[in-house]
């Protein structure tokens, strides 16, 4: 049976795969919840599960395409907006299948996603986390508060529209008051990801656009020496970036995790009434 990945591309399997090489560490971590022994490769970046013992083939954009070929794998897991698509290409070419996941733009998108690989690649139904994620991220509530979110400076990145960890604070009743910072004339990364100045930036807090400042900890290590002074006399947040933008058996705890600092600021600012 001649299976297709998120992408529609074929991806020819003879039942469930038994060495595996992921190059995304939120596939990695859901890949070792149900079906720990069948990996045999992943990414330096891929550290949950912690006890992982498998070998390392770079990291997730430039992964060493010939260590991932020297363990003969019968599956490559992939995502779409992390892996390049000259990698993809050249495992496929020398006979290996190759399973791209889409870059989701919700938590259902996402949850979805999963539950195809895990059904029809691995012939497993999903698992408790999966349930529970699923359950917990249903609901879209009334907007609290509106957010800054960078993902990068030098230069400053931001969370725009169309991304999953805008939908995931969405869900927790936070907006991205930076989706109108987009040019329509940018590509499709810089419209998900804007580059604003700093400026423009610190702008959306003086003009009362912004309330709080996001500051994860991946994939740019933000924290309290580091982010918060660019933005005087803003009230932030240091979060969890895994919990934020994995999508994978982090997202049965991510609400809780994420909400004791964010809830804690917006109480400091006195944002804790619905905006």
């Amino acid at each position: 049976m001649i299976r297709r990945d998120d992408l529609g591309a074929p991806v020819p399997l003879v039942g469930p795969p038994r060495r595996v090489v992921s190059l995304v560490p939120s596939l990695t971590e859901t890949i070792a919840s149900v079906a720990p022994g069948r990996l045999v490769g992943a990414t330096d970046y891929c550290v949950h599960p912690e006890e992982l013992a498998v070998r390392r083939i770079g990291g997730s954009k430039y992964p060493m395409v010939d260590e991932v070929l020297d363990l003969s794998p019968d599956l490559v897991v992939a995502n779409g907006e992390e892996s390049r698509p000259q990698d993809v290409e050249r495992l496929r070419e020398h006979g290996i299948p190759v399973w791209v996941t889409a870059a989701p733009a919700t938590v259902p998108e996402a949850l979805e996603s999963l539950r195809r690989l895990l059904d029809e690649v691995f012939d497993t139904p999903p698992p408790a986390w999966w349930q529970h994620a699923s359950t917990q991220w249903q609901d879209i509530p009334p907007i609290r508060a509106r957010v800054v979110v960078p993902v990068w400076r030098k230069p400053w990145i931001v969370l725009g529209p169309d991304t999953f960890a805008g939908d995931v604070l969405r869900r927790m009743g936070l907006a991205n008051a930076c989706v109108d910072l987009v040019d329509e004339a940018t590509s499709t990364d810089e419209r998900r990801y804007p580059r604003p100045s700093l400026e423009r930036l610190r702008g959306l807090f003086t003009d009362t656009a912004a309330d709080l400042l996001v500051l994860p900890d991946e994939p740019y290590a933000f924290h309290a020496a580091d982010g918060p002074e660019a933005f005087p006399d803003v009230a932030y947040a240091l979060i969890s970036g895994r919990h934020l933008t994995w999508h994978g058996p982090s997202l049965a705890t991510a609400r809780s995790v994420l909400a004791a600092p964010i809830d804690d600021a917006l109480a400091a600012a006195g944002l804790t009434d619905p905006a």
